[in-house]
C-alpha cells in the first residue's frame, strides 16, 4: 500500500465547493503569472503556487491560454467593479462634481490608482495587453478594454474625447507602476515631476513623499 506521501494530490486537501475551489487556483494563477508573465508561467508553476496537481488545472481550464484568458479577465472585472462603485458614489453626493469637472474625474483617478497599487493585478493586466498575439488572449485583451470603454462612456455620459483621454492616463500609470518609476523618481527629477504630475496625491502610497523631497 503506497504512503501518503508517495500520491500526488489531484484536488485541494481542504473540501472547497467548485466555485471556491476555481477561486483559489484563478488567485494562485494571478501571483504566478504577475511574476513570471504568460511565456515564463507554466501550468505546473501555477499548480505549485495553489497547492494542487497540474493535471488538476488542467481539467478545470484546459489550455495555459485559457487559464490566463481567466486570471485576465478577472483583473478587467476588478478595474469596472471599482469605477461603478465609485459612480454609484458620485451619484448618490449631491455635492459630487459635474463630470465636466476636473474633480470629477480626479475621483475616479484615485479609485482606479488605490486598485492598481496590487501589483499582481497591475502586472496580470500589463502582462495580458503584451501577450496579445495570442488569439485567445489578444480577444480577451480587446473585449475587457472595450468594456472598461463602454462603462465609462454609459455611466458618465462623457464624450469619447474624455473616456480616451481617461484610459490614456490610466495607460500611463500602468505603465510607471510596471516600471518602479515612483520608487526610484528620486533618482531622476524629470521622473520625480512626471511621477507627481500622474499619481497626484497618491504618490506617497508608492513610494515617493512628494515632488519637493
Amino acid at each position: 500500500m503506497s504512503s501518503p506521501e508517495s500520491k500526488t494530490p489531484e484536488e485541494p486537501r481542504t473540501r472547497m465547493n467548485a466555485a471556491d475551489r476555481r477561486e483559489q487556483i484563478l488567485g494562485a494563477a494571478s501571483r504566478a503569472f504577475a511574476q513570471g508573465g504568460y511565456a515564463g508561467t507554466s501550468t505546473d508553476a501555477v499548480a505549485r503556487e495553489a497547492g494542487v496537481s497540474q493535471p488538476y488545472v488542467v481539467r478545470m481550464f484546459g489550455t495555459k491560454a485559457g487559464l490566463f484568458s481567466e486570471v485576465f479577465a478577472r483583473a478587467i472585472n476588478a478595474i469596472i467593479a471599482t469605477f461603478e462603485a465609485e459612480l454609484d458614489k458620485i451619484d448618490r453626493d449631491p455635492d459630487a462634481p459635474t463630470v465636466q469637472e476636473q474633480e470629477y474625474w480626479e475621483r475616479l483617478g484615485r479609485a482606479y490608482g488605490e486598485l492598481v497599487s496590487d501589483r499582481d493585478l497591475l502586472l496580470v493586466m500589463m502582462h495580458g495587453f503584451t501577450a496579445a498575439s495570442t488569439p485567445e488572449i489578444g480577444e480577451r485583451a480587446r473585449a475587457g478594454m472595450s468594456a472598461i470603454y463602454q462603462t465609462l462612456r454609459q455611466r458618465t455620459g462623457c464624450t469619447p474625447d474624455q473616456a480616451r483621454s481617461f484610459v490614456a492616463d490610466g495607460m500611463l500609470l500602468n505603465t510607471l507602476l510596471a516600471m518602479q518609476a515612483p520608487e526610484h523618481a528620486h533618482e531622476d527629477p524629470a521622473l520625480m515631476e512626471m511621477s507627481y504630475c500622474a499619481f497626484g496625491d497618491l504618490l506617497p502610497a508608492f513610494g515617493q513623499a512628494s515632488v519637493a523631497d
